[in-house]
């Protein structure tokens, strides 16, 4: 006699007697999962001594990284010169751009304001046993020459193989420029220029999708590398530069939100958080700028507004890497070195955290920036190696309080201008966006009869 189906199925996890389903594993508990598991191999990869396990986890982690850093070259040029050309969709482009650019600069006064209260008050440099000697020149040093001469380049084609964004920005934007002049004529570079930029950020949603095991190995080979011992030494500063992103990420941002746009600061963070996640781990606001864009709607901002705001914020808006750690590392420093530094010199700081954050050119890391820093302040560059190696922890949570930013200021931007869709931002969840990774759908897995 045979069975009921429905109680032959009952209990066996089948659906309609198909097969059971694998519950989908949400992307942010993939990162999750990633963090863990790097901080295992490479705890496994330093105490047993693994070389094999090491070597993985380098390869891994500089794989992720390399993929990204080969989007980012021709992504910027496309973003930048499709924002551009989008403007002219927008009425009051000249304002918003204006307000835009202002509140820009707002927010990293503010941020590097915080980031030399926390310096003042904790003196991260003293007590950690570092000396002058443990410090050593980078290969490469940012000044105000460079900066200024450099935004020009010598070719076409040097930007994009050397990957100088800010020279790829300058072309991209007098392309766009150039193109609105044109009007009609250039109406197929554009159209050949936006299906580009789908193209790119097609295959970028690939990249992203491998951010798990890109963390994985970035976090194993860092704590494998550089061990527990070693960012022992800079606990306090290390503590700052996370204390420091987090008063601004959410502190200054949900005061902003609630106080000058309006609006319910829970909502930002609950739009924006793909964002923020995927930029805690990939270290790239250019590698996370999709993302960025795409949540940045979902909150509300106009299409044609955010992707103007977004990939200029994604090489301008630099509040963790332009704002906050350099006015940390700049007092870090001067203490290792016993430079005395004066109510000028926090000053020229701030100056340079406003005006030169463009050199950091939303790559992972912040040495340009840091260097210009060091250099504007006469502070010796040696004090640039001291910090190498704690950089790859330091640069997660400022690339993203970088994005949290990028994303903030449309936002505020579009409130003030009356054009933010309000049943968008408040409808806005912290579920993956329409383009950008998403949880693994639930897989049928046939059962054997």
């Amino acid at each position: 006699m045979s069975a009921n189906p429905a109680s032959a199925t009952a209990g066996t996890g089948r659906q309609s007697g198909s097969g059971f389903r694998i519950p989908k594993v949400p992307f942010w508990a993939q990162i999750v999962a990633g963090l863990v598991l790097g901080v295992l191999l490479g705890w496994l990869a330093r105490s047993y001594d693994i070389g094999w396990l090491y070597t993985t986890l380098d390869k891994v982690g500089h794989i992720f990284v390399q993929l990204l850093k080969l989007a980012v070259a021709p992504l910027v040029f496309f973003a930048i010169l499709v924002s551009i050309t989008n403007l002219r969709k927008v009425n009051n482009a000249a304002r918003l751009a204006t307000r835009t650019l202002l509140w820009f600069m707002i927010t990293s006064l503010i941020a590097v304001a915080i980031g030399l209260a926390i310096g003042l008050i904790t003196n991260p440099g003293a007590g950690t046993g570092l000396t002058p000697k443990d410090g050593a020149k980078p290969d490469h040093a940012g000044s105000w020459l460079d900066f200024l001469t450099g935004i020009i380049p010598e070719n076409v084609i040097t930007p994009f193989t050397e990957l100088n964004v800010l020279q790829i920005v300058f072309m991209a934007a007098v392309a766009g420029i150039a193109a609105l002049q044109l009007g009609e004529k250039a109406q197929p570079i554009l159209t050949l220029s936006e299906s580009v930029l789908e193209l790119l950020q097609k295959a970028l949603w690939w990249i992203i999708r491998l951010a798990p095991l890109g963390t994985v190995g970035l976090i194993g080979y860092a704590i494998a590398d550089y061990g527990w011992d070693l960012i022992g030494k800079y606990a306090t500063f290390t503590v700052d530069v996370y204390v420091g992103c987090a008063l601004v990420m959410f502190g200054v941002y949900p005061l902003l939100l609630a106080t000058v746009a309006k609006v319910n600061p829970l909502q930002f963070f609950r739009g924006a958080w793909p964002a923020i996640q995927l930029a805690f781990v990939s270290r790239s606001s250019v590698g996370t700028m999709p993302v960025t864009q795409k949540v940045t709607e979902r909150l509300g901002v106009p299409k044609e507004y955010a992707s103007f705001s977004v990939p200029f914020g994604a090489t301008t808006k630099m509040d963790g890497c332009a704002a906050i750690y350099p006015a940390l590392a700049a007092i870090f420093i001067a203490q290792i070195f016993d430079v005395q530094l004066g109510i000028g010199d926090y000053i020229l700081i701030a100056f340079v955290s406003v005006i030169g954050s463009a050199a950091t050119a939303g790559l992972t890391g912040a040495t340009v920036m840091l260097t210009l820093t060091l250099s504007t302040l006469g502070l010796p560059l040696e004090g640039v190696g001291l910090l190498m190696a704690i950089d790859p922890i330091l640069d997660m949570m400022r690339t993203a309080t970088n994005v949290a930013g990028q994303a903030l200021v449309p936002v505020i931007v579009s409130a003030r201008e009356k054009i933010l869709d309000l049943d968008a931002y408040n409808s806005a969840s912290s579920s993956p966006v329409d383009g950008e990774v998403r949880d693994a759908e639930p897989v049928s897995v046939p059962v054997a009869a």
